[in-house]
């Protein structure tokens, strides 16, 4: 291979015009190595080595979703009860995230609520996603405003029952029934039977009388 070499640098030598051909060879053999680097960076930034991670979703876990009359939509509650103040509407279709239940109602998200929840009827909603748990209900909110009645608005509603004209009815009073003691039998004044008082006088008149009789005869 060297001889081989060294016979051809002498031909070249002897030749100019197999120099000439040797020189542009070189010349251009040094522009394409220089141009080399540019290439292969080009390469390599159009097809990385490294390795690119792929973004996965995450499940979006257990929802809710308004069902029922469309004319008809759900109140959003700020607790489990119909007693809780309404923060907003739940209307048919439209989804929410669930977090859990108690008794009749469930709690979603609800961004404009207390801590972003509100509580909608668990009757009017189809979960998806798998099983609602059961979670403690917030306490029992105090009005911030307590509502009072004003006087003069309420006194237009007082209805004035007016007096009949119709004559009244008084009730007599009860009769009086006099009672008499039942008598046993007539007495005199003293309580000597009155018979006996009369026979006494009976024969007394007759013994008066037979004295007049004799005085006489």
């Amino acid at each position: 291979m060297k001889k081989t070499i060294k016979l051809l640098l002498g031909k070249i030598k002897r030749q100019p015009t197999l120099r000439f051909l040797a020189a542009l060879a070189a010349v251009l053999c040094s522009l394409m190595l220089g141009l080399l680097p540019g290439l292969s960076s080009a390469v390599l930034g159009q097809f990385p080595t490294v390795s690119i991670p792929t973004v996965t979703s995450s499940p979006r876990g257990i929802y809710v979703r308004a069902i029922g009359d469309e004319y008809d939509p759900l109140n959003i509650r700020s607790g489990p009860s119909s007693t809780y103040e309404r923060i907003g509407i739940f209307t048919i279709g439209q989804e929410a995230k669930a977090y859990g239940y108690y008794e009749g109602y469930v709690q979603i998200e609800y961004p404009q609520g207390p801590d972003g929840k509100g509580w909608v009827l668990l009757a009017r909603v189809e979960v998806i996603g798998g099983t609602l748990p059961m979670i403690e209900p917030p306490p029992t909110s105090t009005p911030s405003v307590t509502r009072t009645i004003d006087p003069t608005l309420a006194a237009q509603f007082i209805i004035t029952l007016q007096p009949t004209r119709l004559p009244t009815f008084t009730e007599p009073q009860p009769l009086m029934i006099p009672t008499f003691q039942a008598e046993t039998g007539a007495t005199a004044p003293g309580g000597i039977p009155l018979g006996l008082v009369i026979v006494v006088l009976a024969g007394l008149g007759l013994f008066l009388t037979l004295i007049a009789i004799l005085r006489r005869g």
